[in-house]
């Protein structure tokens, strides 16, 4: 049996570290972090960066690669087009990545909000790399804030932020070309502004917002506003792996002496340097266990990295572990609910998947035009009036035909076959006319084939009626 060491006291759990106690704002000026995890860091953040930059422009089949027009229910994902018709594969998809976040929270904790996070990456890699350059490293950010107004510090915070409000801007408009598409948006900055004024106010607006989340309100996004962090509560438990302090190896922790033996005097591997709260972009002390502010960003692994290998001491005192590895020493295991959420969410992956490439390129609903039931024509036949709606998802104009598969008849349509755009919804009418003899009830199937040319593209199943074939 491990004997744990005493745990300090979690009075910080009653508040957050952003706020003191009157509630007022603490802001915080995180050191600026170096080491193997930031540079790996680095090199995803700028990798989603340039994606989230050059993605709008992409184009596949003459459609964006990625384009989510709430306003219009016009989203394209991968050069696909998908309408208010496939909002099936939106809800399954949705549901895969619930599971799929669910499922990686449960096992690496947080490491979507380190890692991934546009929140995260545009702080940490873009307007914090920003506030490093003008103002210096946090100690320098810390004595010109509490300085006198000079024209050295004017100066400094108008070139910050009006860098901010201009990177703003440009986000702003990236923010809109995934809403409205490249081609509106060029049109819209290159044509009279008077004719875009909805489109105009949208993107200044969008440039307050970002300015203000990252000139401002910057961590608290994560420690107040995001839900994710409350969530975390419930989704781990001690076999998730998040980035943990080790306080079996480090506590009790002190200042270290020259040729001391920290063994023989009870002291832990951590010399209580503070470096892993200096770094800390949200303010806590990842010695005091897990802690919904934390982010796993991984800085504070770094920090602690580097001081304990200057001074001798074997690394990974914080490191990425489970509570399960740091209090019993015990390894990794894959548990039966990361089982049951892989297994879920390899079912919605291959349902999804299945739905997508079964997804058809036409869809054609007929129905029977309301109020109207059937008409008598001549002693030996009836008709019915339907309506026809089209919904063309291909990147081509399609000239369609229809023909009853499951029965003799004929079909009629009313005026001219509809023009079938691509990308567009068509609509019209038709008659399909029975002989008496095909009719053997008052409600009678048909199934009607979609046909571009000789190739069937679907076939559509609607209900006829009639009197019945006893009756004149």
């Amino acid at each position: 049996m491990i004997e744990l060491p005493t745990i300090q006291p979690e009075s910080f759990r009653d508040h957050i570290a952003t706020v003191d106690k009157d509630g007022k704002r603490v802001w915080v000026y995180p050191k600026k972090p170096k080491g193997k995890f930031t540079r790996y860091r680095n090199y995803v953040g700028y990798t989603l960066l340039a994606i989230f930059f050059i993605a709008p422009f992409i184009k596949i089949n003459q459609e964006p690669l990625i384009m989510l027009n709430v306003l219009e229910r016009h989203f394209v994902l991968f050069g696909i087009v998908f309408w208010p018709q496939d909002f099936h594969l939106f809800l399954l998809a949705t549901l895969a990545l619930i599971v799929f976040v669910v499922l990686f929270t449960v096992i690496y904790g947080r490491v979507f909000c380190g890692w991934a996070c546009p929140q995260t990456i545009f702080m940490e890699l873009v307007f914090r790399k920003i506030e490093y350059w003008i103002e210096g490293d946090w100690k320098q950010q810390k004595l010109l804030n509490e300085s006198s107004l000079t024209q050295n510090k004017i100066l400094k915070k108008a070139a910050k932020h009006g860098l901010f409000f201009a990177i703003s801007f440009i986000i702003s408009n990236l923010f809109l070309t995934y809403i409205i598409g490249t081609d509106t948006w060029l049109k819209m900055i290159s044509d009279n502004p008077g004719k875009h004024m909805g489109g105009l106010s949208s993107m200044f607006i969008f440039t307050a917002v970002f300015y203000f989340v990252y000139a401002k309100f910057r961590e608290q996004v994560c420690t107040t506003v995001c839900p994710y962090g409350r969530l975390q509560g419930v989704m781990l438990d001690k076999k998730s792996i998040v980035v943990a302090y080790d306080y079996v190896r480090g506590e009790g922790r002190a200042k270290i002496h020259k040729n001391e033996n920290r063994s023989l005097s009870g002291k832990g591997d951590c010399i209580d340097c503070h470096h892993c709260v200096d770094v800390c972009p949200t303010g806590i002390d990842i010695r005091n266990g897990l802690q919904m502010e934390c982010i796993n960003c991984t800085a504070c692994i770094d920090a602690c990295d580097d001081i304990l290998s200057k001074v001798g001491f074997e690394t990974g005192l914080i490191r990425y572990a489970s509570e399960e590895a740091i209090a019993e020493r015990k390894p990794f295991s894959f548990t039966k609910r990361i089982a049951a959420y892989t297994t879920v969410l390899l079912l919605l992956i291959i349902s999804l998947s299945i739905l997508l490439i079964t997804r058809p390129d036409v869809e054609t609903s007929i129905l029977r035009t309301p109020g109207i039931l059937y008409q008598k024509q001549g002693e030996m036949a009836y008709s019915n009036l339907y309506n026809l709606k089209i919904v063309n998802k291909t990147q081509k104009n399609l000239i369609l035909n229809f023909k009853l598969e499951n029965i003799r008849g004929e079909i009629k349509m009313v005026g001219k076959v509809p023009d079938i755009k691509a990308q567009a919804i068509s609509e019209g009418a038709m008659f399909v006319i029975l002989d008496k003899s095909q009719i053997s009830s008052r409600k009678t199937k048909l199934e009607i084939g979609v046909y571009e040319g000789t190739r069937k593209i679907e076939t559509v199943s609607t209900s006829f009626i009639s009197p019945g074939n006893n009756q004149n």
